[in-house]
Parts: C-alpha cells; sequence; structure tokens
C-alpha cells in the first residue's frame, strides 16, 4: 500500500487532555491518539497546529495505556503557539513515523541533553528488568533537568539497585559541571556497555559517536532533521544517502560512519539550502 494511504499518515484532530510546566521552556502536551499510544520508543508524531505550522515531536508513552505525551520546548513560533494551547484545544496528529532503539539487555547507557530525554526515558519504560542502566541526564540548568523524578521512579519500582543516574548542567547547578558528555569517555573505560543509547544536540551525539568509535561499543542514536512530510518524499530531512524520517531517526554506530561528511556538521534549511550546524 502507498504511504500516502497508510492510516498513520491520515491527519487526525483531537483535544488536549492536559498541559503542565516541566520548566521554564519545556512543556508537555497530553492526548489521545490509538496509533502514537502502540508506538515504539524512538519513533516520532508530527502535530498540526491549526492556522499555525505542522513539527515533528518524539512520541513518549503514558501510563495509562492510551493517552500519548510530547515534550514543547519553546524555540519558535510554532512551539511558542503550542505553548499557549490550554487542556481542551484542538491539534492535528500524524502518526507515528520512523524506527525505534532495540531492547537491550546487559549493562546500557543512556546519555541524553535536554529534550532528547524524551525518547530514552519512553526507552527506560520498556527494557527488560534485567538491564542494569547508567542514565546521564544533561541541560543547561538544574531547573531545565526534566523527567529526572520520573526516570528515578521507574527504576524504584521495577529495577531496584539497577539505575546509576548522573545529572550534568552546564552552569555547574546540578551534577557534572558541563555538557552531559562529560562523563561519557570514563564511563567506557570502566566496565564497557552492551550498548549505548543517546539522544539530543547533535554535536552531542557526534561527542559520543566518537568516544563509543574509539572504545568499540555499541551505539544507537536519535538524529533530529527539519521534517515537513514525515514520509521520505520531500527531502527535507536528508542526511547523505538516509532519509531522517524514514530511515531513521534512529541510526547504529555503523550508519553514522557512513554519513560522517555531514552528521553533527551540517543540515538543511526550510530553503533546502546546507548550513553548518
Amino acid at each position: 500500500m502507498s504511504v500516502y494511504h497508510t492510516e498513520a499518515n491520515w491527519l487526525r484532530t483531537t483535544p488536549i487532555l492536559d498541559v503542565k510546566t516541566e520548566s521554564p521552556t519545556v512543556k508537555t502536551v497530553y492526548f489521545k491518539d490509538k496509533l502514537c499510544a502502540k508506538a515504539k520508543p524512538g519513533q516520532f508524531l508530527m502535530l498540526w497546529i491549526p492556522g499555525v505550522d505542522e513539527i515533528p515531536f518524539s512520541i513518549l508513552g503514558s501510563n495509562d495505556g492510551d493517552t500519548v505525551r510530547i515534550a514543547v520546548r519553546k524555540v519558535g513560533g510554532a512551539t511558542q503557539a503550542l505553548h499557549e494551547k490550554k487542556t481542551g484545544d484542538s491539534i492535528g496528529i500524524r502518526g507515528p513515523f520512523g524506527n525505534s532503539f532495540s531492547l537491550s539487555k546487559g549493562r546500557l547507557l543512556m546519555v541524553a541533553g535536554g529534550t532528547g530525554t524524551v525518547p530514552l526515558l519512553f526507552l527506560a519504560k520498556t527494557l527488560p528488568s534485567s538491564a542494569k542502566v547508567t542514565f546521564v541526564l544533561g541541560a543547561k540548568t538544574e531547573k531545565e533537568l526534566i523527567f529526572k523524578d520520573e526516570i528515578e521512579g521507574i527504576f524504584a519500582r521495577k529495577r531496584e539497585n539497577r539505575l546509576k543516574l548522573i545529572t550534568a548542567t552546564e552552569d555547574g547547578t546540578c551534577g557534572i559541571t558541563g555538557l552531559c558528555t562529560e562523563p561519557v569517555d570514563d564511563l567506557l573505560r570502566g566496565k564497557m556497555p552492551d550498548m549505548v543509547y543517546a539522544c539530543g544536540p547533535e554535536q552531542m551525539l557526534l561527542k559520543t559517536f566518537e568516544m563509543c568509535k574509539k572504545h568499540e561499543t555499541r551505539l544507537e542514536a536519535s538524529l533530529e532533521r527539519l521534517m515537513r512530510c514525515a514520509i521520505g518524499l520531500c527531502g527535507s530531512c536528508v542526511i547523505g544517502r538516509y532519509r531522517v524520517c524514514r530511515d531513521g531517526p534512529v541510526f547504529t554506530k555503523q550508519q553514522l560512519e557512513e554519513i560522517r561528511a555531514e552528521f553533527g556538521l551540517s543540515k538543511h534549511d526550510f530553503d533546502g539550502h546546507k548550513i553548518h550546524i
């Protein structure tokens, strides 16, 4: 069946159920959607703000099974408009799109920067109970460390003594002073994890990739790109030979090596021009 006619690509309108403030710049928006509620960790949706724009967001499942959450960082006109939405306001949804993280066992390292925490939090909820996780959570300030309590709560309930949470803030207000990549090299040099999962700003992902390559560690990283169609037609999200919306957004270390000439260095802008990151 053509991707045009798959149910996931149909626009569904739905009311906002709740809006929660997570930090000075991030809000969580809750709504129901039966398709996106079945999404796997790492997949994304396209959210239409009537009269404004349609933009992509990583999917975060909710505890009640059929409610979906997204984390919205205020960075431009569309996200500002979404921050102003209230309970009962209508939005449009397409998705879920893209691939997902694999589910690994053993010792795992998660590296999350900013709203990159969203797909890794979703992943943490679905991991085998035997998984032992070191979760590095980074942000600019302590107030911007989102979902810290929820991450701790997942492991407190289901995986006692199987979480080591490390925080890093650029201003030093919580945990390590610096980026969330600061402790990664030492962590890889110690007990080698069976898998590294990463999501956040692309230069952060590039540093994580380089360290995983040096230590010969497996890596899956979720990339963010400008997305318009989400079904691989418009080319706005192309990197190397891949379309992030169809071939990603999750890429392995081997795939990232293939696109090393662009990864962490350049992307396409709204006019299709290649610009430096």
